[in-house]
């Protein structure tokens, strides 16, 4: 039925911590068995495939990035046809909620839930929506389960979010101060002379776009995402012919030029003609990407080991339609 929707709550995402307890009691109480706060990933996938029995056709997460790509994960490989997944509210309640800052509900707590009841008594539940494709990360060759997400990377990202998964970051700062946190020290490490090289040599990763041979070489950066803007006003990424094939990436190769003028440029949002022009930082979209490398893919924050193929594919995955409210 369409005017129901169920709920998922993580009550160890950070805002979730402190969470109001007349919110907890509300949803508890108006949704009954539709209210859900799984403890494990197993637990999770008994509840989607439990949703996906009673034909549930909006599901609301109340957590952060891991928490949505933890849901997303177990949809994809739920009984829920791909072509009829659920629409997805997301009440930004996480650690990192770059997901919400793009396709968010925009609302969380008693708030959001009494919008969202109103909105189903008036049989309005299921309009105003954005439509998103998310990373698909999978194994080639491989017997494991596929990942989605949003946003991912390696090269200098994997270095920076090994930084920022430090105890000293991790376990004393939040979200927004970690980050800039670990941008200063991934700056700092970057200008320091004894360690700047080590940073510019890059890592080998081969690429492939869209089925294409690969180009193996060093790679300073590499960055992925589905979404369609970032916050602050970042967005490291441009298209030469404005096609939109789900993924759009950026590719800066090993030893890059002019990084600090390129970063100061990404970092606002804007691609300059002189950085466009230089074969050094290539950027695009494509419909897959074929990635060959050791070391590890960060998706959404979470660190994905190659496996023994050093090998990751990364598709569009299925039309979402996210609600907004």
């Amino acid at each position: 039925m369409p005017d129901r929707f169920a709920l998922i709550h993580n009550s160890r995402s950070r805002r979730n911590l402190k969470a109001d307890s007349r919110y907890l009691e509300g949803a508890r109480r108006t949704l009954g068995p539709l209210f859900f706060s799984p403890e494990s990933q197993t637990e999770l996938h008994d509840v989607i495939e439990d949703m996906a029995r009673q034909d549930v056709r909006c599901l609301v997460v109340d957590g952060g990035d891991g928490t949505v790509g933890n849901v997303l994960s177990a949809l994809y490989v739920s009984s829920y046809p791909k072509d009829k997944l659920p629409m997805i509210a997301v009440l930004p309640s996480g650690n990192t909620n770059l997901i919400a800052a793009d396709v968010g509900f925009g609302l969380r707590g008693e708030e959001a839930l009494q919008r969202l009841q109103d909105r189903a008594r008036s049989d309005r539940l299921l309009s105003n929506i954005k439509q998103r494709q998310p990373l698909v990360v999978s194994w080639p060759g491989m017997d494991r389960a596929p990942v989605l997400g949003f946003f991912g990377g390696l090269g200098a990202f994997t270095r920076g979010i090994e930084i920022a998964h430090s105890p000293a970051i991790l376990k004393n700062y939040a979200h927004d101060t970690a980050v800039l946190i670990t941008l200063a020290e991934t700056l700092r490490q970057i200008i320091t002379p004894r360690l700047r090289q080590s940073w510019l040599d890059g890592t080998p990763v081969g690429l492939g776009l869209n089925g294409g041979e690969q180009e193996a070489h060093n790679r300073f950066l590499f960055l992925c995402t589905s979404l369609h803007c970032l916050p602050h006003g970042i967005w490291p990424f441009w298209r030469k012919d404005g096609t939109d094939e789900g993924i759009s990436y950026l590719d800066v190769a090993a030893n890059p030029k002019k990084l600090m003028r390129a970063i100061w440029s990404l970092l606002r949002g804007r691609s300059p003609a002189w950085l466009r022009a230089d074969p050094t930082y290539s950027s695009g979209s494509a419909r897959q990407v074929l990635l060959n490398t050791e070391q590890s893919f960060v998706l959404d924050g979470e660190v994905l080991e190659t496996g023994p193929a050093q090998s990751l594919e990364i598709s569009a995955g299925p039309v979402l339609s996210f609600l907004q409210a």
